[in-house]
């Protein structure tokens, strides 16, 4: 009589030990073998590449410019500063002294005095009315302080105005509330973008997947007639999915980084006409890292979607 197989707790390490090397020996064949399926139809993969690219790097381009438009808003908003224009019965000894007053307030950064005499040769070098200026004899500009906020410019701007010597503070708040309107509007857009683009590449996915599918029907009823698990049969394909997911990913931040380089010589020529250095930034690497995980669960969700109908379609019923 043959010796029966061990039973007891000794052999349970054996088994299991087994099972997950067999679990993991699947895995490392589907991967591989996903990844070579792309080579063998290397036009239709390029094709369902590059429009699941361009499908990712819409939303995320209009993304990144809004993140840059962003970056410049502040650059530009913490050098905002603040023209407080004098009565021209203000002596000059008092303007001094009212500018050391301001330096030592504690939400004021630094404070600019322009003499009548600085704004009316910057008015003649700018204005091109150099005889014009000439001719009115007398300096009619009076003296002006520029102040650079440290806090919140809305009140620093309120407390100049309270000073007696001012009769005319110049500060326009309105610009950043239209501009912080847009961004948010158009930060609203690009996540509207993103769904719709994403579920267009999961839909693009999804049906190359399903090619691939139709093309390995019988080899899928054989599987299931020898009684496959729907996840042995579904794994090749998800990897599939996320293939297709990780390339396009990969094109995505290849075609917004050749587009950040076209346009970086003209925008840092617009920076400069507004006094900064600003540069066009790309992705940092944490992003760049999150746009290819992104992508790669989007292949891997559009795979799945198509494998599960197909085998819940094709599953064997008993008779």
């Amino acid at each position: 009589m043959p010796e029966r197989p061990l039973q007891g707790p000794s052999a349970r390490p054996s088994r299991t030990s087994a099972g997950v090397g067999t679990w993991l020996d699947h895995h490392l064949y589907s991967v591989v073998a996903s990844f070579g399926r792309l080579f063998r139809r290397p036009f239709a993969t390029l094709l369902t590449v590059g429009v699941l690219a361009i499908a990712l790097a819409l939303p995320l381009g209009l993304w990144l410019a809004l993140d840059n438009v962003e970056r410049f808003a502040g650059t530009v908003q913490q050098s905002r500063e603040i023209s407080v224009f004098l009565a021209p019965d203000t002596d000059a000894a008092r303007v001094v002294a009212l500018a050391d007053e301001l330096r030592a307030r504690g939400n004021v950064g630094g404070v600019e005095h322009r003499t009548p005499d600085q704004g009316l040769e910057a008015l003649r070098a700018h204005s091109g009315l150099g005889e014009a200026i000439d001719a009115l004899g007398d300096n009619p500009l009076p003296h002006v302080l520029v102040v650079t906020p440290a806090g919140d410019e809305a009140l620093v701007a309120d407390s100049l105005r309270q000073l007696p010597e001012a009769e005319l503070v110049q500060h326009d708040a309105q610009w950043r509330q239209r501009l912080d309107g847009w961004l948010r509007f158009g930060g609203r857009t690009a996540w509207v973008l993103a769904a719709l683009f994403g579920l267009g590449g999961l839909l693009v996915v999804g049906n190359t997947v399903r090619l691939d599918i139709q093309s390995r029907r019988e080899e899928i009823g054989v599987l299931q007639l020898l009684g496959a698990t729907d996840g042995f049969i579904r794994r090749p394909f998800l990897y599939l999915g996320a293939w297709y997911g990780l390339a396009a990913g990969a094109l995505a931040l290849g075609l917004l980084a050749l587009a950040g380089m076209a346009l970086r010589p003209a925008v840092s020529d617009l920076a400069a006409s507004y006094g900064s250095s600003f540069g066009l930034q790309g992705f940092i690497p944490v992003h760049a890292a999150w746009v290819f995980a992104g992508a790669t669960v989007l292949g891997w969700l559009g795979a799945r979607v198509v494998t599960g109908h197909f085998l819940r379609q094709t599953r064997p019923t008993e008779t």
